[in-house]
């Protein structure tokens, strides 16, 4: 069976009529089952994840205030909690809690850079992307005045 058969076997209309299509890629009143109804154009915006990564600083920065307060507010609930069975479960708990509290942190420090990343990178492939279609598309026709 040739590929082209086999491939609309599988995900061409067939008998079925079923079809395969990515979501949101048929134009309005079109057959297609995104129900997206949007246009067919693929954008990238860097705008996104931008503003994804400030997001990201500032629950890093939120964060990290966080852990210092939980750290200055249990200062002394060690030696004040001694000799109580519930000392140990504080103890615990607080460094639960400074544990969850570092990795949050932690993986938003690193999430910050590389979002912000990604949108340089999409929006740099997005203008690249405009340049090479402008440099390949046919020139407008003039219209002759006469």
């Amino acid at each position: 069976m040739a590929l082209n058969a086999k491939w609309d076997e599988l995900f061409g209309t067939g008998d079925s009529g079923a079809r395969m299509s990515l979501a949101s890629t048929e134009p309005a009143g079109g057959a297609g089952g995104g129900g997206g109804g949007g246009e067919a154009d693929l954008k990238a915006d860097e705008g996104p994840w931008t503003k994804s990564g400030g997001v990201a600083a500032e629950l890093r920065t939120s964060t990290s205030s966080s852990l210092t307060d939980l750290t200055t507010a249990n200062e002394g609930v060690a030696g004040a909690t001694a000799g109580f069975a519930s000392g140990d479960t504080l103890t615990t708990v607080l460094e639960t809690w400074k544990n969850r509290l570092t990795a949050v942190r932690d993986e938003c420090g690193r999430l910050d850079p590389a979002l912000r990343s990604a949108g340089r990178d999409f929006g740099e492939r997005e203008a690249d992307t405009r340049r090479k279609i402008a440099a390949e598309s046919p020139a407008p026709a003039q219209k002759k005045e006469g």
